[in-house]
């Protein structure tokens, strides 16, 4: 069983040090405000979220529960498991007065998303959203549509053998080596793909 948990507005749960709150300094009329949590779009703010995650769960990481910024799954393979998985995981919660966002987690279930992908109890999965992008993706008529449909194909990776192979060439004409633009060998490598995906989704 799974339980995903997905934090409310994480970096505003963490508050800001006192001294530092007029550096955030912004005005409005008729006042003068500022920040007393921390705020989206400083340096250094996904790493202090990161870290603060890290060391709330540190006592379940890897064994319960796997973390990634705002992203929290619980995992167990009994309903009593689960249970007091939960329980641990919401007392460590509570004590840090961590809130959670309704809207996003799912209670009690055997697959979810997670990062972009399906995690279910086999393990992790592509998701069926990342497979019809590259589907209805037609064939790049420039370097930029190129660029976006090897990134989403990046994100296929981990699931396609010899990807870096199949994918080769987009590759060489993004960094300049082939200039020929989309040949007949792009094309034939796109739709062994494209193939590759439509089996894999069956």
């Amino acid at each position: 069983m799974l339980f995903f948990i997905n934090v409310f507005f994480g970096y505003h749960q963490i508050p800001k040090f006192q001294p530092d709150e007029e550096k955030t300094a912004f005005v409005t009329p008729p006042r003068l405000y500022y920040y007393k949590v921390m705020l989206f779009g400083l340096k250094n703010a996904g790493a202090t979220y990161q870290r603060l995650i890290t060391k709330i769960f540190k006592p379940l990481i890897g064994q319960t529960v796997e973390v990634y910024i705002d992203d929290i799954v619980v995992k167990s393979k009994t309903k009593n498991e689960h249970t007091q998985h939960l329980e641990k995981t919401v007392r460590l919660m509570k004590a840090y007065n961590m809130k959670l966002n309704p809207a996003k987690c799912a209670f009690g279930v055997s697959a979810g998303k997670s990062l972009g992908f399906m995690v279910t109890q086999r393990g992790i999965e592509v998701s069926s959203d990342q497979i019809k992008v590259v589907m209805e993706t037609p064939a790049p008529s420039c370097k930029k549509k190129l660029q976006r449909l090897t990134s989403c194909l990046a994100a296929l990776g981990l699931f396609i053998a010899r990807f870096t192979d199949k994918i080769r060439s987009f590759f060489l004409t993004l960094k300049g080596a082939n200039a020929t633009g989309w040949t007949n060998d792009y094309e034939q490598a796109f739709r062994e793909i494209k193939r590759y995906l439509t089996d894999f989704r069956a």
